[in-house]
């Protein structure tokens, strides 16, 4: 019973775990890494194909999907099993992947040929997307898939995009059955259309992710109907201040999973009448288009929460309204930049790495009036980090950009659990697992939250690094270190010290005022002097307060 990590170790993107039991090699994801996790991992397979005889796909997006029609394009021709919602959005999403591999390798051959070089390849081609599709093997949630006479699986709803599933897989061994369940991507609980996430109660091992390990997401203390429509009235304010400025909305957005939850929103936000006017919605993607079109179509599935079922009963379909226009023409996309009128424009990429919402940044991120409205995670080495970060200029197109526009968050959109919700579907093992592989992380969020899970819940947590490789019956499986959690809390004590001397600055200032105020006041003026003395004593009691509690005498 052995386990490789030959992605997302330390990383965020690149999900691949190898799991080997009795002579049967189980391949649990096999993600493309992206941005600066591309650079660390590089592109091909660090395994022969050969190696694997089935595949277990928890979710459709391209950082746990990706290679696989590298795979199949490397002669791999055994099952990859999935939800059926996860078949239908991999069937649109690897297509598109391929379709980039195509493009990019022609340009570059393009730029090679002149240089007198060699062309390019692509990664894998439309035609090994078709091949990898056809291997494809839909499992239900809950259902027993038999993979050999010592190895079964078994899936839960992970409630982080329509179909994305966690794992537990069952290995029968000499001294007993033992299994491991691999979280997939853990859902953020009130996300918009999707259910929340379903938990497994028993595990000897785990594997789970920790993309938001080391941050919480706003709290949220309502049920579930309260805080969408919170959310929407947090995006009809954007838009309106926007609209009433005369620019555009631009909303860079996974195009599968946020982008329809946005789409819901926008349905309440029409539905609610929380704005006098009907918004123009522009998805300028072609396979947010397609995704949305899958979404719809799996209205009656088993896929959807409570509100939005409660919607559909209504007759109203959640992501669809007559405002919403949808865009796959490029010319039609150039011409979003030549309306005078306001618009909302959600494109994708998510991370504004590539595809259509690099031109709709250029052409807005300059303006004043304008706002780009974050609604994802944004991994470091992309540009939306740079934007979140504060760049005052990006270049995009070989050109200098400006950044003018107003940059928002819209709080509560993460398809990501944060650090609770990571610990809640934790929670759920009825007894701690052996050992928890800490993944899908940033290295430092990674083995930070891997050293929580060890110091305050006194887990067997471990973030493994790329490749490495344990038996799980035989080895010792490593604790983490507290190399990470020393220094980020160390950094938090400089940067907190450093305020407090800010404010001890401003403190002094505050004295020196309030002396000033003293020495030049009208004695006879009762009401102001009353104030003055009010002031002092508020400031000595809060002093007071404080010296008592750190009064060395006294502790």
């Amino acid at each position: 019973m052995e386990i490789t990590f030959f992605g997302a170790a330390r990383t965020v993107t690149g999900s691949s775990f190898l799991l080997e039991h009795e002579g049967f090699s189980l391949l649990v994801d096999l993600g493309l890494p992206q941005g600066s996790d591309e650079k660390k991992m590089g592109e091909d397979l660090p395994f022969s194909p050969s190696a694997v005889d089935a595949v277990l796909l928890t979710h459709a997006h391209i950082d746990h999907s990706g290679r696989l029609p590298l795979l199949a394009k490397l002669g791999y021709t055994g099952p990859v099993y999935s939800t059926p919602a996860t078949f239908e959005l991999a069937s649109i999403m690897l297509q598109d992947s391929a379709h980039i591999q195509e493009s990019e390798a022609e340009w570059k051959t393009r730029k090679r040929r002149r240089h007198g070089e060699a062309p390019v390849e692509p990664l894998y081609t439309a035609e090994d997307a078709e091949e990898a599709l056809s291997l494809f093997r839909t499992v239900k949630y809950g259902e027993r898939v038999d993979l050999s006479p010592s190895l079964w699986f078994e899936l839960k709803d992970a409630g982080h995009l329509l179909g994305s599933a966690s794992a537990r897989v069952h290995c029968i061994t000499p001294s007993g059955e033992k299994t491991i369940v691999f979280s997939g991507d853990i859902g953020n609980t009130d996300q918009p259309i999707i259910r929340d996430p379903d938990y497994f109660r028993e595990a000897s091992f785990v594997v789970m992710e920790s993309t938001y390990g080391d941050r919480l997401h706003k709290a949220e203390s309502r049920n579930e109907g309260e805080v969408l429509l919170e959310r929407a009235k947090r995006l009809a304010e954007i838009t309106d201040s926007t609209f009433k400025r005369g620019g555009n909305l631009v909303i860079p957005s996974f195009a599968v999973g946020r982008t329809q939850e946005i789409l819901y929103l926008y349905r309440i936000i029409q539905d609610r009448k929380l704005l006098p006017y009907e918004i123009p919605v522009f998805v300028d993607s072609p396979l947010s288009v397609k995704a949305t079109r899958v979404f719809s179509s799996c209205l009656r599935g088993d896929y959807f929460d409570k509100e939005a079922i409660t919607m559909i009963e209504r007759g109203i379909n959640p992501i669809l309204f007559p405002s919403l226009v949808t865009i796959t023409d490029v010319e039609e996309s150039k011409a979003l930049n030549e309306r005078r009128e306001s618009a909302v424009i959600i494109s994708s990429s998510g991370m504004c790495e590539a595809g259509r919402i690099r031109h709709h940044l250029k052409h807005n991120l300059w303006r004043r009036e304008s706002t780009i409205l974050f609604v994802g995670y944004q991994a470091e080495g992309t540009l939306g980090r740079s934007l979140v970060d504060g760049a005052d200029h990006v270049t995009l197109f070989g050109e200098q950009i400006a950044v003018n526009a107003r940059l928002e968050i819209l709080e509560g959109t993460s398809g990501h659990a944060d650090q609770k919700g990571l610990e809640r579907w934790l929670d759920a093992f009825k007894e701690k697992p052996e050992a928890v592989f800490v993944v899908h992380g940033d290295d430092n969020v990674a083995q930070y939250f891997a050293s929580k899970l060890k110091n305050e819940r006194g887990e067997h947590a471990y973030a493994p690094k790329l490749y490495e490789r344990f038996n799980l019956l035989d080895d010792e499986i490593p604790l983490q270190s507290d190399t990470v959690l020393k220094e980020k809390t160390r950094s938090a004590l400089r940067q907190s010290f450093n305020e407090l001397e800010e404010s001890r600055a401003k403190l002094e200032k505050v004295v020196e005022r309030m002396e000033r105020a003293a020495a030049g006041i009208d004695l006879t003026n009762e009401k102001k002097t009353k104030k003055l003395l009010n002031a002092i004593e508020r400031l000595t009691s809060d002093v007071d307060f404080l010296a008592s509690k750190w009064d060395s005498d006294s502790r």
